[in-house]
């Protein structure tokens, strides 16, 4: 595996040859060094390859992206086409333009039912009342006739034909919206704290999540070409606009001679091949981790002095969940802590993370093309070297925080400059109106009364923003009179949880998530009042396969599934979603057997935890052996509180 390689090479002093052929030489005394020393001593100097040097193959991915023409073959052409579906091929490139190919797998008949969920990038999850609109029309007139909230701040639109997918995008791009790299391996969408606070450093995480998005935004012509038949787009991305003064293009072309920029008349930091696989970015400030700092590639937290002025970051690497049951080498991964950057180097920083993923990165074996793979091969140190190889300058240390704490930011809050958000829960994100629930026209009927805008949750919710305070009660009635439960009506168990979307649409997922997660927190709830304590309120997760879409990994409980209703249990995750994973507990646990799974470790949570201790750190605390022992001697109905 080419990771391991480079930790061998990194270790031994050997020369590094990065996914695009070009070789750098390692010095033992740089990565192997107890003390750094001020400047990496890693030569960046280009090395003339050998010219016997046979060429090794590129994997199936790799050769596609670097035939497609900066994403454009084979989907340019085949958009054009009467076909309702488009090839393989095309599926793969498609998937940087925000969109997958699925298929309803409980329609039986001739031939797949052929359609596209559409995926947003909207960095902060800012949502204006102009694009809420057009998203509540598309999707009524070519969706589905709902919309999902993703665990990445954003809307997707499922139910979307091909014939209609290029209106659809080319709208959303014409009102300054986005779907450029919702998906594919390049940057994501870039999240940060969904609330909506004026302080000092909520602003400052805002503005660079939108800036770190403008850095590492794709520049291939092809979205253009595809969607909009070569014409420039009506309107610019709107966060764009907002943080033009930080010259980022600038930034993102300077080449400091160390191999961060590519010589590529295109792509100057991803080239024709772009990234080994997905990049995920998210930042926030000290103490608030509600949008799961740690699941992403690179987690920024703002630094600011007793004034609120920005003074740096806090810089962490090497989360993501994604693995594959039955594959040890697969595993999910909470980030470490890399070091500080000072805000006028931490555009530089950045590109000098992505450039070492991008060249040291595993091409060859894509389930361990993830950067969290190169760090975890390395270790954090021995990163952090390379990383600096790139950069050019020492990292300087992690400054001490806060403690993390988790807050979905739900309910009335005061945004500081006298106007209300509020948080509205809503149930694996699925946005819509099904009987007397009527969630979708309840949000259409506030955007266009108050032209209120919104930001989108880490857990697929939505906050209400800019609301006057005299306002709150006709807010609140509204929803009422559309089927909505206030907060308090809303099971903590509910607010707490969230699930993917699974079956019927996603080609993945091996059972249920969304359909059946509201049964199950009805079933949890059924246990914890039988068990006398129906106090305790516990974050729960559910996907439908091991990819981790619903982050299940850092929640306290989840439920992956590994068959037809069939889920593996994975227990201890933080109740702060901080700085660790969860363990799997039990595999292949039937669907109608859950509750006998769950009762002795709740049994042992009640007989053994310490005061206060969350179900989360009581797990962890005690461990799988610990559990597993107690289980297995445990009799079913012997233990309430």
């Amino acid at each position: 595996m080419r990771f391991a390689s480079t930790a061998l090479a990194l270790a031994s002093g050997i020369s590094i040859t990065n996914a695009f052929g070009l070789k750098y030489a390692a010095t033992r005394q740089s990565f192997l060094s107890s003390t750094r020393p001020p400047r990496s001593q890693l030569s960046m100097v280009l090395e003339k390859p050998k010219e016997k040097t046979k060429v090794k193959k590129l994997a199936k991915i790799e050769e596609l992206k670097t035939k497609c023409d900066y994403l454009k073959a084979p989907l340019l052409e085949e958009m054009k086409n009467e076909e309702i579906f488009v090839s393989k091929d095309a599926m793969q490139i498609l998937k940087y333009h925000g969109s997958y190919q699925q298929s309803d797998r409980e329609v039986r008949g001739k031939g797949k039912d052929y359609q596209f969920m559409l995926r947003l990038k909207q960095p902060a999850g800012e949502i204006s009342p102009e694009l809420f609109r057009l998203l509540d029309d598309l999707s009524r007139d070519m969706g589905q006739g709902d919309l999902r909230a993703t665990t990445r701040m954003c809307f997707q639109l499922h139910g979307v034909r091909k014939g209609n997918l290029k209106t659809v995008v080319r709208s959303i791009m014409d009102i300054g919206g986005s779907t450029v790299g919702a998906c594919g391996d390049i940057s994501r969408n870039v999240m940060t704290s969904p609330a909506p606070f004026v302080s000092p450093e909520y602003q400052h995480a805002r503005e660079w999540s939108k800036v770190f998005a403008q850095l590492f935004r794709p520049m291939t012509d092809a979205f253009s070409q595809i969607w909009c038949d070569g014409e420039k787009v009506a309107t610019v991305e709107t966060w764009a606009k907002e943080v033009e003064h930080l010259n980022v293009d600038e930034a993102m072309y300077y080449d400091n001679g160390r191999g961060v920029v590519l010589d590529d008349p295109v792509e100057p930091l991803y080239g024709t091949r772009y990234l080994p696989k997905k990049f995920k970015i998210g930042i926030t400030v000290p103490g608030d981790n509600s949008l799961d700092i740690y699941i992403n590639d690179i987690g920024l937290v703002v630094i600011c002095d007793d004034n609120g002025e920005l003074q740096g970051f806090n810089v962490m690497v090497g989360g993501g969940l994604g693995r594959t049951h039955n594959k040890e080498e697969t595993f999910a991964r909470a980030c470490d802590h890399l070091g500080y950057v000072a805000k006028e180097d931490v555009m530089e920083a950045m590109k000098a993370i992505l450039a070492t993923q991008r060249d040291h990165g595993n091409r060859d074996v894509r389930t361990n093309a993830r950067f969290k793979y190169l760090v975890h091969t390395l270790g954090i140190d021995k990163l952090r070297r390379l990383v600096e190889s790139y950069y050019g300058k020492p990292i300087e240390p992690w400054k001490p925080i806060k403690d993390w704490k988790y807050n979905d930011w739900m309910g009335w809050w005061e945004q500081g400059d006298g106007k209300l958000f509020y948080g509205l829960h809503i149930d694996n994100g699925r946005v819509k109106d099904e009987g007397d629930f009527r969630l979708k026209t309840a949000l259409r009927v506030l955007v266009d009364k108050y032209d209120m805008r919104m930001n989108m949750s880490p857990t697929q919710s939505i906050i209400l923003c800019d609301i006057d305070p005299k306002d709150k009660a006709d807010v609140e009635q509204i929803l009422k009179d559309h089927g909505i439960l206030s907060l308090e009506e809303v099971d903590p168990l509910a607010r707490l949880s969230m699930s993917c979307p699974a079956l019927p649409l996603c080609g993945l997922a091996m059972t249920e998530a969304e359909r059946i997660m509201p049964s199950y927190i009805e079933r949890m709830r059924a246990l914890l009042v039988k068990m006398n304590i129906n106090e305790e309120e516990i974050l729960m997760r559910m996907t439908g396969c091991p990819n981790g879409c619903a982050r299940p990994y850092m929640a306290e409980l989840a439920f992956v599934g590994d068959g037809p209703k069939s889920y593996q249990v994975w227990l201890g995750g933080s109740p702060v979603l901080a700085g660790r994973t969860a363990f799997p507990y039990k595999s292949k646990v039937k669907d109608d057997v859950m509750e006998d799974c769950l009762e002795p470790v709740l049994a042992m949570f009640i007989e053994k935890r310490q005061q206060f201790e969350a179900f989360g750190d009581f797990c962890y605390r005690m461990g799988v052996d610990a559990i597993e022992e107690y289980a297995n001697n445990y009799v079913l109905g012997s233990v309430k509180a």
